[in-house]
């Protein structure tokens, strides 16, 4: 990580955003060392739940055996298959096996819905997730996630949207909280424009954020202009400064 890019983000979010609460990042990497690793059994179930002390300053590194749900292992990359009779858990369960959690009408619309699912492998051995402000030289983000109100959310769609004319810059994936802030960015990287990923809308996960709370993912690639189009863009307009004034961390 460049030292002058990431402590020049800091300046910027400071002076536009008020010190709202700063982005985590994460990315894949072979190499041991880069965060602490955790423990199976260590961690939340729920990958969400396990990204709060991130959020507070702690770095964590995962790897297959540091996740305990199975639908977190696939959506890091760490495993390709799913819990037997998936699209019954997923929809209305069978009766005395499997609880439904009813997020689809039925079985065979998840199917369907898994058909549309794109391929995803981890890359690596681990994933590490820092907050922006502890990256240190040898860390190399993928990928920024924003933990944000709907004040911040509309500054930073609005800065996502400021260098586009295609509408669909930010897109709202349907899936598990950590699909949103994972796979769905992650596969973002290096296409020709690579767009942003509005996501927490998952009701499994939700618990394990505020209620007004949403999440705001953006690949690296993209990160790197929206920053240096802030002290261009709408965020130096009295606008802005009217809707600062309600912004806090």
């Amino acid at each position: 990580m460049d030292a002058k890019f990431k402590e020049g983000f800091i300046a910027r979010w400071n002076k536009y955003f008020n010190g709202a609460e700063l982005p985590i990042t994460f990315y894949y990497t072979d190499e041991e060392g880069r965060a602490e690793l955790a423990r199976p059994g260590s961690l939340p179930r729920c990958l969400i739940g396990a990204l709060s002390p991130v959020r507070e300053g702690r770095p964590l590194c995962l790897d297959a055996e540091s996740i305990a749900c199975p639908g977190g292992k696939r959506y890091l990359g760490f495993r390709e298959g799913l819990r037997p009779d998936f699209e019954y858990f997923l929809s209305f369960g069978i009766p005395g096996r499997v609880k439904g959690e009813r997020h689809r009408k039925s079985p065979e619309l998840v199917r369907e819905v898994l058909r549309h699912w794109p391929a995803f492998r981890a890359p690596a051995r681990f994933i590490v997730f820092k907050r922006w402000d502890l990256l240190k030289e040898p860390d190399d983000p993928e990928v920024v996630i924003f933990f944000a109100r709907p004040d911040v959310l509309s500054g930073l769609f609005t800065l996502a949207n400021f260098d586009e004319a295609e509408p669909n810059e930010v897109f709202a994936p349907s899936g598990a909280g950590c699909s949103s802030v994972v796979p769905y960015p992650y596969l973002e990287r290096g296409s020709s424009r690579p767009r942003c990923v509005l996501g927490m809308f998952d009701i499994t996960a939700r618990p394990y954020v505020p209620e007004d709370v949403l999440t705001f993912s953006v690949p690296m690639e993209k990160f790197v202009g929206m920053v240096e189009n802030m002290d261009d863009s709408f965020l130096t307009t009295d606008t802005w400064r009217a809707m600062q004034k309600r912004i806090h961390s």
